[in-house]
């Protein structure tokens, strides 16, 4: 994945896809029930996409419909060659009609081919854009969204479903119109020519249309299950790739093999069922149809012998029953295949639903800083506007306050004891203060509040005296840099990676980042920081990518730093040399440090204590080592008893990790 395809700031345009299909009016609520649940409806919030290509897709359904006709006139020549030149037995008559019914097929060939060529390049654009909307709106969703849904599961919405989605807009959507007309003027055509005939063949009509009711119901329950399993089947994959060193390690290749089996087999019940559900369908559909030609048949051989019916006309109206045999056999895989992207687009839009972060801040993003400036970027763009690191005036610095705040996570019960209750904490202009507490009192997630990559329950954060919520999440997230204590690399090369913490930093920016991160590893690299470091930086130890996501965090010369323990992978020797030089950058911003080693509390001017989703105490690190027993226990590695009541709950250890 390149750098700059992580950039999640993107303006986009008003009148795009994304913004209309997420628009109220275009359809129902998602995940809903099969008793609220419509195909048609589900299917129509598709238009917003759809509406660039109409022309040709419309085009090329006028053009399917024409070649369909001009199949139904084949046997009007048929019924001509009948009763005229072979009654008459004139050859050139029989020659002529030969070779106007072989233009008649090359023609309706030919449109066909015509028709294909029309809807592949639009609706391939179709596919991308909407795979581009949903990565864009995916970036922009808050974190706890990501918390809840499998990585798996987004992918398949962003691959199998947008392909089924992709063959109906090219085939089902068309077909469906084309063979329903063809239906149409068919039976036209059979009751002008004889019209107690025709009124056999329409006789399985209404219970056809039953059939095909139950059919859809029955489906889509298991189309949508079937989607489903395939995203848990991806996120299984997924994971075995990513963790395949723990794997190995452990030995459990045996355990996730069977879990693989296991999820296989299921989704293989399900495409049995589903195959099952459309093979009856398909043979009703069938037989039902051939019953009537087989009656009409014997009803109208009975005519010609009676001379009530001439022989032509007999021709012409069974050519014309077995041409329609395939526009009426049709129509249970064509339900089908409308069902499956019926449900691919309500998983799809499940995920547009979901509310973005916020949406002014989405208005700003999409405001273009140069008046010159284009209005809006395409699709295709993966960078945003970057905001104006202007500071405050120097009366207006008050670095970062937290005044009572609460953070419960959004999937907690009500009764459930917050992670964070009621913190107040000030972190001083130009200070580091250092964070500390027992593992699961809520430490990582307090420094996540700072950048909103979750907002707090209750409660004020404020930087410099202004309200984080009032600020667009493009210049908070300029002000504020943050480097976690897992750290998460990607498919880029080095310089990439840590050039991602800043739009505009160059070169030499880079040079010193990595300076002070002591990430000078860099430089041996076979291509220097030029170097591919591979998906999730794997090519790297733990030591080296930490480095490199500290280098990130600081290239930017951010005003407020937000570090969560950023040092931990590191060893003694290369630890201390990194210290050194992260003193002279912490002397010039204002930082928030979650420490668990004193090696990091020393580089803070301040130390405050987390217990009990409280600030327990703040003061130096001699102050605390002095007056609180909890601190100097911590500090100490003496096991003490828990006091962090309230993140010990079921969501503290979680907290932790966020």
């Amino acid at each position: 994945m390149p750098a700059a395809a992580i950039h999640t700031e993107e303006p986009e345009p008003a009148d795009s896809p994304t913004a209309a299909a997420t628009g109220p009016g275009l359809g129902g609520p998602p995940g809903g029930g099969e008793g609220d649940r419509s195909a048609v409806r589900s299917l129509l919030r598709l238009w917003p996409y759809v509406r660039p290509v109409r022309v040709r897709l419309f085009s090329a359904a006028g053009v399917a419909i024409v070649a369909s006709c001009i199949g139904l006139v084949i046997p009007l020549v048929l019924k001509w060659l009948v009763d005229g030149p072979v009654a008459d037995r004139d050859s050139a008559g029989v020659w002529l009609g030969g070779l106007l019914i072989l233009a008649l097929g090359i023609a309706e060939a030919a449109l066909f081919g015509f028709r294909r060529w029309l809807v592949a390049r639009p609706l391939a654009g179709v596919e991308a854009a909407m795979r581009a909307g949903l990565y864009r709106h995916l970036q922009r969703l808050p974190v706890s969204f990501h918390d809840r849904w499998a990585s798996g599961q987004l992918l398949s919405r962003g691959t199998t479903d947008l392909q089924l989605i992709r063959m109906f807009l090219a085939f089902p959507l068309t077909f469906l119109v084309v063979n329903g007309t063809t239906i149409a003027v068919g039976c036209t055509v059979l009751l002008v020519q004889e019209w107690t005939l025709g009124l056999v063949l329409l006789a399985p009509v209404i219970p056809l249309v039953a059939l095909c009711s139950a059919f859809e119901r029955r489906f889509f329950g298991a189309a949508r299950r079937a989607q489903d399993q395939v995203g848990d089947l991806t996120t299984v994959v997924e994971e075995a790739v990513l963790g395949i060193r723990i794997v190995k390690g452990f030995g459990r290749h045996r355990s996730q093999a069977q879990a693989f089996r296991r999820l296989t087999h299921e989704l293989r019940g399900t495409e049995l069922h589903k195959a099952r559900l459309l093979a009856g369908i398909w043979a009703l559909i069938m037989t039902l149809p051939e019953l009537a030609i087989g009656a009409a048949l014997v009803l109208g051989t009975m005519q010609v012998a009676d001379g009530d019916l001439s022989a032509g006309t007999l021709v012409a109206f069974l050519s014309t029953a077995m041409a329609l045999r395939w526009p009426v056999e049709s129509i249970g895989f064509l339900l089908a295949m409308c069902n499956e992207a019926a449900t691919a687009a309500d998983r799809y839009f499940e995920v547009l639903d979901e509310p973005e972060a916020d949406a002014s801040d989405r208005k700003t993003a999409a405001a273009p800083a140069d008046p010159s400036a284009p209005a809006a970027p395409s699709a295709s763009a993966a960078t945003a506007v970057p905001a104006q690191r202007t500071g405050p005036p120097p009366e207006a610095a008050d670095g970062i306050r937290f005044s009572g705040v609460v953070f419960r996570h959004p999937d907690a019960g009500p009764d459930t004891a917050p992670v964070l209750d009621g913190v107040d904490l000030h972190v001083r202009s130009g200070e580091t203060l250092a964070l500390v507490g027992a593992t699961g009192c809520g430490k990582t997630t307090l420094t996540a509040l700072v950048p909103r990559l979750y907002e707090p329950t209750a409660g004020l954060i404020s930087l410099d005296g202004r309200d984080i919520t009032a600020l667009p999440r493009s210049e908070l997230r300029a002000l504020v840099a943050v480097a976690f204590e897992e750290p998460t690399l990607f498919s880029a090369t080095a310089g990439e990676n840590v050039l991602m913490g800043s739009y505009d930093a160059e070169e030499h920016d880079l040079l010193r980042a990595l300076d002070i991160a002591q990430a000078d590893f860099v430089h041996r690299l076979p291509d220097g920081h030029r170097t591919e470091v591979g998906e999730q930086g794997l090519s790297l130890s733990g030591g080296q990518r930490q480095r490199l996501a500290l280098a990130r965090a600081i290239v930017g010369r951010p005003r407020f730093l937000v570090l969560d323990d950023p040092l931990s992978a590191l060893d003694v020797h290369t630890e201390a040399l990194v210290e050194a030089a992260l003193r002279r950058v912490l002397a010039t911003t204002t930082a928030l440090v979650v420490a668990h080693r004193p090696s990091t509390v020393l580089l803070a001017d301040r130390v405050a204590l987390l217990s009990g989703g409280r600030i327990a105490a703040v003061g130096t690190h001699d102050e605390l080592l002095h007056g609180s027993t909890e601190y100097r226990a911590l500090m100490a590695g003496v096991p003490e008893e828990r006091t962090d009541g309230a993140a010990g709950a079921a969501h503290g250890d979680e907290g932790e990790q966020r």
